[in-house]
């Protein structure tokens, strides 16, 4: 592979994982207003109606916002 293939692929990774963190970050800051227990419940009702593999993602945070 050329050196220019070689460091424009880098370059998309790098752009793609930065998106990835972003996106996440900004999930999280979104999930942690959820701080009553009521906010909880309602949010944890609508997790329920998905799988767990749609949620992954999400319970991952919940989870390190409660530890």
């Amino acid at each position: 592979m050329p050196l220019k293939s070689k460091i424009r692929s880098a370059r998309t990774s790098l752009s793609r994982r930065r998106t990835v963190r972003l996106a996440n970050r900004q999930l999280s800051q979104e999930l942690a207003a959820f701080t009553t227990a009521a906010d909880r419940a309602e949010l944890d009702e609508m997790i329920e109606r998905h799988s767990a593999e749609e949620t992954r993602e999400i319970r991952e945070i919940l989870s390190r916002l409660s530890a």
